[in-house]
């Protein structure tokens, strides 16, 4: 078959052939060149044909591992989709996920494949090391069954407004569509060394795929510590890297601790970030301490990556006084299209808000088995974000993130998910949940709760319950009493009328659970 770069797999083996000896992939003490990333490749396709039809979905799981990076190549040849499982999450709605996807093996950390046979998986599964094993044990294929561009490549699950997680189905010629955005928007130096402290379960990842686009190499993080991110750079000489609001505050208060750090970070040139709010003040904290430029990306799961961009001119011009322009997300990168509408689909007038709506290469194929949610997001065309912005001079500005969504440490809840879980204890009537503000992980996921009559409602007892079967980060840091909710003629909460209320008086909520 022919060769491709329109596919993930054909594009790592271009590099490969192009530059054989570059670094690739750094996860600990382990390097591997582009030559050895595409062997990589071929002995896990080969292995996963032996081990499963074509078609057959493979599901990934645990903290960072370049068995990971490996499979992100290997799994999509055959027309066979990688499943991104997000170890933060319950084992029961990993459960689920799994068997919505389909998936035949599960490969990923011992501890989590653990987690996982407690709740009944009976799917062939291979910790890291026994994976590693498996494909050393095969003949590697000498080409790969390419998968076709507009095939699926990564199956990625993301909360939405409605209660259960969807499944973002991204192509590999959606992914590559992305990377090109990021690299026109924000262009790759030719020395680049790229440090990369997201999980790999986010579709974050496709930052990987951007920089081996360029034949650039990646330093894994198994997670962010500011101590060692300092290390990881000073080590390995490292020029880029992407950080999370929460990342950049422990970075920067462990520099105004330790200030002799400062010179670990000395070939550090620029810091991307996005994922949630970020707060110019902590901007102008970095940017006093740090010798390097900023750049800001918007986008989601469903775009597979960013899709818009505030570059480092202004991002300078902001810090250097021009605050407003900060919370600016940015200008459309080229190559796609957006434009803000109303509950009608007509096009707001610049300055006015209305939901974000982009058209690109790049935006999802659909929602795993969901005609109708891919039906309400795909239209014409265009992406409906359920974002809402406003367009000045042609910069967007995001108002809101997601009316009913919290976005917390980079993380996004859905507020009827951790709802359903409340109104399951036995003590609530009714609920509503908001996200309210943070400093350190940008919201906190906040219960609003009308207990049933005559019982006094215990917020730490409900908050312990709700951790029983969801993600620690989805479960309520706040749990705030009320006699009722805010409700429309139709009985519909108001939540903007509860965020407001929850500004006005932030006592209410007491200390965090």
């Amino acid at each position: 078959m022919n060769k491709s770069a329109g596919t993930l797999a054909g594009m790592i083996e271009g590099v490969s052939a192009q530059r054989p000896d570059a670094l690739a992939i750094v996860d600990g003490e382990t390097e591997i060149t582009f030559r050895q990333l595409h062997e990589r490749i071929l002995a896990t396709f080969a292995a996963l044909e032996e081990l499963l039809s074509p078609g057959v979905p493979v599901a990934v799981i645990g903290p960072n591992h370049h068995s990971w990076v490996e499979l992100y190549y290997a799994a999509p040849a055959s027309s066979r989709m990688l499943v991104f499982l997000n170890h933060r999450l319950h084992a029961q709605e990993l459960m689920s996920m799994i068997e919505r996807a389909g998936a035949g093996l599960v490969i990923g950390d011992a501890l989590e494949l653990d987690r996982l046979r407690s709740v009944g998986l009976d799917i062939p599964i291979f910790d890291w090391e026994s994976w590693v094993v498996r494909t050393q044990d095969v003949a590697a294929n000498s080409t790969l069954t390419l998968s076709e561009p507009d095939d699926i490549a990564w199956l990625l699950f993301t909360s939405g407004t409605t209660a259960a997680p969807k499944g973002a189905l991204l192509s590999n010629a959606g992914i590559l569509a992305s990377v090109e955005a990021s690299a026109k928007a924000r262009p790759v130096d030719a020395d680049d060394v790229y440090v990369f402290p997201f999980p790999l379960c986010h579709v974050a990842g496709y930052n990987v795929v951007h920089r081996h686009a360029h034949g650039r190499p990646v330093v894994l993080l198994p997670g962010f510590s500011a101590s060692t991110f300092c290390d990881v750079v000073e080590h390995h000489r490292a020029t880029s890297t992407s950080l999370a609001a929460t990342m950049l505050a422990a970075l920067v208060d462990l520099l105004e601790v330790e200030p002799h750090r400062l010179g670990q970070l000395q070939s550090l040139r620029s810091i991307a970030y996005g994922a949630a709010p970020m707060p110019t003040s902590l901007l102008l904290r970095a940017d006093e301490l740090l010798d390097c430029e900023f750049t800001q990306g918007y986008g989601m799961t469903e775009l597979s990556g960013n899709a818009v961009f505030l570059d480092a001119v202004a991002h300078r011009k902001g810090l250097n006084g021009d605050f407003a322009l900060l919370e600016a997300a940015g200008r459309p990168a080229p190559g796609v299209e957006l434009q803000l509408v109303d509950e009608n689909g007509d096009q707001v007038a610049d300055g006015e808000v209305g939901e974000i709506a982009i058209r690109a290469a790049q935006v999802m194929s659909g929602y795993l088995n969901d005609e109708s949610a891919t039906a309400a997001a795909l239209q014409d065309g265009w992406l409906h974000t359920g974002d809402i912005g406003r367009m000045v001079d042609g910069l967007l500005y995001v108002v809101d993130r997601k009316k009913d969504m919290v976005i917390t440490g980079g993380e996004n809840v859905s507020s009827l998910e951790v709802e359903a879980a409340v109104l399951a204890h036995p003590d609530v009537a009714r609920v509503a949940v908001v996200g309210v503000p943070d400093p350190t992980w940008g919201e906190n996921v906040c219960a609003v709760v009308v207990g049933v009559p005559g019982v006094v409602v215990d917020g730490p007892a409900i908050a312990s319950f709700v951790r029983a079967s969801l993600a620690g980060f989805k479960s309520p840091r706040h749990i705030v009493v009320v006699d009722e909710l805010p409700v429309t003629a139709s009985g519909k909460v108001v939540k903007a009328e509860l965020r407001r209320w929850l500004a006005e008086n932030p006592e209410v909520l007491g200390t965090r659970l």
